[in-house]
């Protein structure tokens, strides 16, 4: 049997001012993607230099990691930190730690 999987993530920029909340299927592509974006006016992400993975979560099912996204999305600042602290207490970049499928 096939096993997917999708990831929902927590983004931030260097200053740890602004944090991006996302979903896809391969965070080591999208990762790159967001790098290759920082600056870039045109999204969210890039005008905010969101590339550093503070936090992820992989699912299953596209359907839970959509929904879970929405949920963080809804979330105040303090409630999304929390979360990154309980895998990430010191904010360090988890760029490194993730690898493709």
């Amino acid at each position: 049997m096939i096993t997917y999987n999708y990831y929902t993530y927590i983004l931030t920029n260097p200053k740890k001012t602004t944090l991006y909340i996302g979903v896809t299927n391969d965070i080591v592509r999208r990762l790159e993607e967001h790098t290759v974006n920082a600056g870039n006016p045109a999204t969210f992400a890039g005008k905010y230099y969101c590339h550093l993975l503070m936090f992820y979560e992989r699912f299953s099912s596209i359907e839970h990691a959509i929904a879970r996204e929405k949920e963080l999305k809804k979330w105040s600042r303090s409630k999304k930190e929390a979360l990154i602290k309980t895998i990430n207490p010191h904010w360090l970049p988890l760029n490194t730690e993730v690898q493709e499928d």
